[in-house]
This record gives structure tokens, C-alpha cells and sequence, in this order.
């Protein structure tokens, strides 16, 4: 074992990503997308024999040569990246893994939060993590009907603001949950700051921090499931176990989401809340999208305008203060990170 060196597999370093892909592939995995840290470890002929990643405050892409099973390895990779997550403040850590594997990260201290049929399960590194963040939530909770809208608002836009609108005035009480995820183009922080003035006039509208638990695409991992549907499928049934609970913390009874006929995600995503959700007890509202010039109004199209950076168009599809925001010189990075980022439609 002294022989064997741990260390992190820089982008550049073909050579040993190419082995580290090898031996995903024998686990039947692929190197997930959503990568900021991945480490290999080495045998005496620097051949990779272990491998393992981060993406945020999330540990993923695990894999051991079939030649060193039993020999622990695992252990070190994941004790690598705590150390690596730990050094970088995440004390709150996260991470997915097939079925058969889940008593093994149980014995490393991670405990479930919620599985996937048969393809995954979701586990954090806190004991009562999640029940401590549902009764967080339970101080919260009116009475009346209470009904729910999660909502990333890249950024917040009339769109947004009229399926607000419309869900609370259905309601008693409307929990409105930001994707906290700093997985955007535009900053949790910013977005949160717009989604709150632009519902300051519903006072019904309690919003909350969607925290780790409400997962965004970006989060979700890919690697596990086969081809593209089934990973949004697979993304939808986990966030629907989830927010279940979440829901009956809250007493919630009804949950709303925007249409988006453009979008194949958004579709596939609606189209499983709406068959899945009445089973938990829980009916699902979809709002066909406001319009303006006769198309649905997007945060899509909003980014490419911010691009061209065309504010007489802008303003007939975002809040006064959305619009007070992006001519302001405090949004200036975030344009210019908006424009490097070439393709902005979410599809």
C-alpha cells in the first residue's frame, strides 16, 4: 500500500483522465459533466487504481480497479475529498450512489435522504440533516390551504412574477422556494434579492432558501442512468420523494409550475408531477406561461437580450426592479459572465 500515491488529476492531464474514464466504464459510469475536483489514485507504475470527484458540496464519479478490490481504497478516495471539502468550508457534504453501494458510505457515516427506484440513492453526511431542515420549515406553516412553487428565476422575470401572482391568489398561503444552488448564471444572492422585490406586494407569500435538498439540474448527477430522459426522469422522481416531504412538513396540498412548451425538460418533468403527484395527495397546478408579443416569456430569452444587451426590449419582459438591477454597474460581471457563456436557452 506504501507503494500507492493519492493525489488531484488536473484537466490537462489526458493521460490519466483517459484511465480514470476506463474505469468508470467498468463500473457503468461515464465522467460526469459537472466536475470542479477529481482525484486519482496511483499504483507504482502511476497507473490510476482508484478514482473520485467533487462537484460543489457533492462527492461523485467513484470507481476501483477490479485488481484492488477489497483493499480499501475507496476509503482513502473519500477521505481525500472530505479533506479537500472540509479545506474548502463544506462541512455539509452530499452524495449519490447505486443501490448495492449505499452500505458502504452508511459505514463511512453518510445517511440516506431518499432513493430512486432502482438506480440511486441521495445521502448527506449529517445524521438528522434533513429532518432538522423539515423542522425549520414546520415553524413556518399556516393554516388554510397552503400550496408550493419552486422557482431558479435566472432571472426573475414577468413570467415568473405572473405565476406568482396567479398561485397566490388561489392560496391562504404560498411557500415560495429559490433554488439556492449557485449553479446559475445569475448569483443565488441576486436572484433571491429580485425574486423578493418582485413578490414584496403578496403578502401571502412566505419564501424560503430551497437549501440542499431541492436539487437543480446541474447538481443532479448524469453519470448513473443511461441516456438523457432517464436522467430527467430520474432528477423529476427524486425531487418529487423530496419534496413530499418538504410538502407534508408544511401541510402543502398543492404544488405550481410553469409550462414551457419549448422545453423538453421542463415537459417530461411537468408531465411526471402532474401523474405522480396526486399520489402522495398533493395536486399539481401547471400555468401555461404569459405571454408578450405572443411568445412565451423565458428567463431564456431574457439572457440572449442581456447578451445584446437590448434593455428596450427587456423591459417588456422583466420586473422594474429586474430592469433597476441589469442597468445598474453592480450587474456588470454578471452580463459579462452571461455573454462568455455563449448558448444561454435551456432546453
Amino acid at each position: 500500500m506504501s507503494e500507492y500515491t493519492i493525489s488531484q488529476v488536473r484537466p490537462t492531464d489526458r493521460r490519466s483522465l483517459s484511465q480514470i474514464d476506463a474505469l468508470l466504464k467498468q463500473e457503468g459510469i461515464q465522467r460526469d459533466s459537472n466536475l470542479d475536483y477529481i482525484c486519482a489514485m496511483f499504483d507504482e507504475d502511476y497507473q490510476v487504481i482508484a478514482t473520485g470527484s467533487c462537484f460543489a458540496n457533492t462527492l461523485r464519479c467513484f470507481a476501483v480497479s477490479s485488481a484492488h478490490q477489497g483493499e480499501g481504497l475507496l476509503n482513502q478516495v473519500i477521505t481525500h475529498l472530505m479533506d479537500v471539502q472540509y479545506g474548502r468550508g463544506n462541512l455539509h457534504l452530499f452524495l449519490y450512489t447505486k443501490i448495492n453501494s449505499a452500505k458502504f458510505f452508511r459505514d463511512l457515516g453518510f445517511y440516506e435522504i431518499a432513493r430512486v427506484d432502482h438506480a440511486l440513492v441521495f445521502m448527506e453526511n449529517r445524521r438528522n440533516g434533513f429532518e432538522e431542515y423539515l423542522a425549520s420549515l414546520a415553524g413556518t406553516k399556516t393554516g388554510g390551504l397552503s400550496a408550493a412553487l419552486v422557482m431558479n428565476a435566472n432571472p426573475f422575470t414577468l413570467g415568473h412574477q405572473y405565476l406568482v401572482e396567479k398561485a397566490a391568489s388561489e392560496c391562504d398561503t404560498l411557500h415560495l422556494f429559490i433554488v439556492s444552488e449557485d449553479a446559475s448564471l445569475v448569483p443565488f444572492p441576486v436572484r433571491k434579492r429580485l425574486v423578493l422585490a418582485g413578490t414584496s406586494h403578496l403578502p401571502n407569500v412566505i419564501c424560503h432558501d430551497s437549501g440542499p435538498y431541492i436539487i437543480s439540474n446541474a447538481t443532479f448527477p448524469s453519470y448513473f442512468l443511461k441516456d438523457e430522459e432517464a436522467v430527467i426522469r430520474g432528477h423529476a422522481r427524486l425531487d418529487l420523494i423530496i419534496f413530499t416531504k418538504i410538502a407534508h412538513a408544511l401541510s402543502v396540498t398543492r404544488r405550481y409550475v410553469g409550462e414551457e412548451p419549448a422545453s423538453q425538460v421542463t415537459g417530461i418533468y411537468n408531465q411526471i408531477m402532474a401523474s405522480e403527484l396526486p399520489l402522495a395527495g398533493i395536486e399539481c397546478i401547471i400555468v401555461p406561461r404569459r405571454q408578450a408579443k405572443g411568445k412565451p416569456i423565458s428567463a431564456s430569452t431574457v439572457r440572449q437580450l442581456l447578451q445584446q444587451r437590448d434593455f428596450n426590449a427587456l423591459k417588456e419582459l422583466i420586473p422594474p426592479a429586474t430592469l433597476d438591477y441589469f442597468q445598474s454597474q453592480e450587474a456588470a460581471p454578471v452580463i459579462d459572465k452571461i455573454c462568455r457563456a455563449g448558448n444561454v436557452i435551456h432546453y
